[in-house]
């Protein structure tokens, strides 16, 4: 394959940056470009050493001076010939760089290639691959830590045992089929559906793990949810603990909505901040109340906030309507006013958790923060040491490999052939093989890796 290079580090100004290069030829472009302080002849150089010097252009004109990391294949990332440039940092700088390796061979990385190449030189499986990526874009310590798990390869592994177990069995199932008159012991059913019961179980616990996997990757979309000047804008700015959202006495002052993530018990939020629902004259505002209900039909949890001292309207009985069936905390605001209405009892017939605060004084935000904890037992997420799946392509093959066991139990429950059972359990194989990509087409491949970053 031909040597690729990259900037591996975000652009902007920074200490430091690094540009990666794989291949073949790797070392053979870095001796035009780099000119070491100690130099050495390539086969004298160890891999994981690291040597500084100056990185020089056509002309022997010093562009920085650096150090270069040495990779030799097949330890390292690629399992090619590998090395890092490091630079200071700096757009032009970094660009220089990458140009003069590009002069003297080299060509642009493609998004990804870096990791696709570790995935097709067999270093890392595709579910590893993808948890690069996944590791990079983490939002919380809880979901770096499982993405982290998975390239370790403990979904691989978990994936691989069922596949052998799958495997053995097809080969009993196979004997049987081709190889009739050879004395090889029978595979009754019953053995064929204790097999498949166990494998059954597990790929259901895989699958369900994916409720906690999407509240850890995706976080919970949380709508706040009221009637204009209840106190939603102030809720999101003491959450965020800054002026984020213009807060007025004047009605209606939310048009549109504004979101932002916080972090609660290691667990992304998501705050949506709304328009005040009420019967809106305005064109711009009856938009933004029309798009404030299909957010919170569309949110994981609403926060549903009342002005405890004024009484109960038209738009809070609106509001809880809106929250009847659904998973949601009633907030009642304003409690250092010491001013509650008696028709707020009403509020409490509703059976929903309820926390009262004042967004002034910052009173009861903790129980807020709390009540969201347990509705979502965000403490017990990722702490039982089981494996989690988060990502939506290994949870949609789970499905599918599930329900072609389910099939497989089926056929054999009406007395179906064992070719039938076998079609069933290969598919099965197949489905599972595409999470760590034995199985996976060239498209999928592509796909995948075209999501990650130049440089990875």
């Amino acid at each position: 394959m031909s040597t690729i290079v990259a900037i591996s580090t975000a652009p902007g100004i920074g200490g430091i940056g690094i540009i990666r290069m794989s291949g073949e030829d790797c070392f053979k472009v870095l001796e035009k470009i780099f000119k070491a302080k100690n130099p050495k002849k390539i086969e004298e150089i160890k891999g994981y050493t690291i040597k500084y010097g100056n990185i020089v252009n056509e002309n022997n004109e010093i562009i920085d001076e650096g150090l270069v990391s040495y990779f030799k294949a097949p330890k390292s990332y690629t399992s090619e010939n590998m090395c890092e440039i490091s630079s200071h940092g700096g757009i032009i700088i970094m660009n220089q760089i990458l140009e003069e390796c590009i002069k003297n061979g080299a060509i642009l990385a493609e998004p990804g290639e870096f990791t696709k190449r570790a995935f097709l030189n067999g270093r890392l499986d595709l579910s590893q691959a993808e948890a690069v990526i996944d590791i990079i874009n983490s939002k919380t310590d809880k979901e770096s830590k499982i993405s982290l798990e998975q390239l370790q390869g403990f979904l691989s592994e978990k994936i691989g045992d069922i596949r052998a177990e799958l495997l053995d069995l097809m080969s009993d199932i196979e004997a049987n089929i081709d190889y009739p008159e050879y004395d090889i012991e029978e595979v009754t059913n019953e053995k064929i559906e204790k097999i498949l019961n166990d494998v059954s179980n597990k790929l259901n616990i895989l699958e369900k793990s994916f409720s906690a996997g999407k509240i850890i990757r995706d976080g919970i979309k949380t709508a706040i949810i009221g009637r204009p000047n209840a106190g939603k804008s102030s809720l999101l700015n003491v959450i965020l603990n800054e002026e984020r959202a213009i807060v007025t006495d004047i009605e209606g002052t939310t048009r549109d909505t504004i979101e932002e993530f916080v972090q609660i018990d290691g667990i992304p939020l998501k705050i949506i901040d709304t328009a005040g629902i009420r019967e809106a004259n305005d064109s711009v505002e009856k938009i933004g109340v029309e798009k404030a209900v299909e957010i919170a039909k569309n949110s994981d949890i609403i926060i549903a906030i009342f002005d405890i001292t004024r009484e109960l309207n038209e738009e809070d009985e609106k509001i809880l309507k809106l929250i009847e069936n659904r998973n949601a905390i009633i907030v009642l605001n304003k409690i250092d006013l010491n001013k509650k209405n008696k028709s707020i009892e009403k509020i409490k017939l509703k059976n929903k958790p309820i926390v009262e605060i004042s967004t002034k004084t910052r009173d009861g935000i903790d129980k807020l923060y709390k009540k969201i904890s347990e509705i979502f037992k965000l403490k017990d997420l990722a702490s039982n040491g089981e494996i989690i799946i988060s990502n939506n392509r290994h949870k949609s093959l789970i499905v599918a490999a599930h329900k072609e066991i389910e099939q497989a139990k089926e056929a054999i429950k009406n007395k179906m052939p064992s070719e039938i059972i076998s079609t069933n359990i290969w598919n099965a194989l197949s489905e599972l093989g595409k999470i760590t990509g034995e199985t996976v087409t060239d498209d999928v491949i592509k796909e995948i890796f075209s999501k990650f970053c130049l440089g990875k």
